[in-house]
């Protein structure tokens, strides 16, 4: 399989909860991106975050291998800036290879976790 997926992404929704409940970091409320280049050729992705209130951060720059996939939490994305917790924001995924994006969130912000997980939107 080479090439599988869109070169840019968006996901509308994120929220990191500031509480978590559970041992760390397993159990720390999160949400991640899931990041699968199948191409022969490393993908260099670009995150931007978008806010209600505030100018967007970003690019946060992130190097998956060719052939390979990568989890990658926003809580420890920090350059060029944490992405604050209890804030909604939204996220751009641009790649320059095509890359399928997932994202799942863990909140577990009382000991009944939730978890889920849904595609990012693929943009043309």
């Amino acid at each position: 399989m080479e090439g599988v997926g869109r070169m840019k992404w968006a996901l509308a929704e994120g929220y990191i909860p500031r509480h978590s409940h559970g041992p760390a970091p397993q159990m720390t409320s999160h949400e991640t991106l899931c990041l699968l280049n199948t191409s022969p050729q490393e993908a260099l992705v670009r995150i931007t975050i978008y806010f209600a209130d505030r100018e967007p951060v970003g690019p946060y720059r992130v190097t998956v291998p060719a052939r390979r996939t990568k989890h990658l939490r926003f809580n420890d994305l920090t350059d060029p800036a944490p992405i604050p917790v209890d804030t909604d924001y939204a996220s751009l995924i641009e790649s320059n290879v095509p890359i399928v994006v997932q994202h799942t969130r863990l909140d577990s912000r009382q000991a009944e976790n939730a978890l889920f997980s849904t595609m990012a939107f693929p943009l043309p």
